[in-house]
């Protein structure tokens, strides 16, 4: 004789479950048909954040005064943009402490400062004393908002239509 597909009621309990929900699962397709609309989203306000970089002259590598002026500008400007890293992303700290029979044998501390500064601006250049050099940075978060819009495009639900 042939195999026979032997059939009982919990496998036929199965294939009727089965059947029902594929059912269903096909006519509601229908159903989750829609269309959304969206709209960007612009904040209430806009903060503008300054930092000022230092950096001193004398110790610029340079063959000359006004080269190690220049380089101590820029190292200043550096300086600032490092302050504003700080301000809109924060810092990462590290520590620890070793300790042997109750006493503290190694303690270290370690920063770091890590981001991309996009729309800043130099507000002014400026020695300060005789042997620094200062740069004041600006950053207007509208014109980071601008920048970030032309290029993420932030939106949210403004309507959906169900079909």
């Amino acid at each position: 004789m042939g195999n026979r597909l032997k059939v009982n009621k919990s496998n036929s309990r199965y294939l009727v479950l089965t059947a029902v929900l594929g059912f269903f699962l096909m006519g509601c397709t229908s159903v989750f048909d829609k269309h959304v609309e969206w709209e960007t989203v612009a904040p209430k306000s806009y903060p503008v954040i300054l930092a000022i970089g230092y950096a001193p002259i004398s110790v610029q590598k340079g063959a000359s005064e006004s080269s190690k002026m220049l380089m101590a500008l820029k190292a200043s400007k550096l300086d600032a943009y490092r302050e504003l890293t700080e301000q809109v992303y924060g810092q990462k700290v590290e520590g620890g402490q070793s300790l042997a029979s109750l006493v503290i044998e190694n303690t270290h501390l370690n920063s770091s400062v890590q981001g991309v500064i996009r729309g800043a601006k130099v507000v002014k250049s400026y020695p300060v004393g005789n042997d620094t050099y200062a740069t004041e940075l600006e950053l207007d978060f509208k014109l980071v908002n601008d920048i970030y819009l032309s290029t993420a495009r932030p939106k949210r639900v403004k309507k959906v239509h169900y079909y």
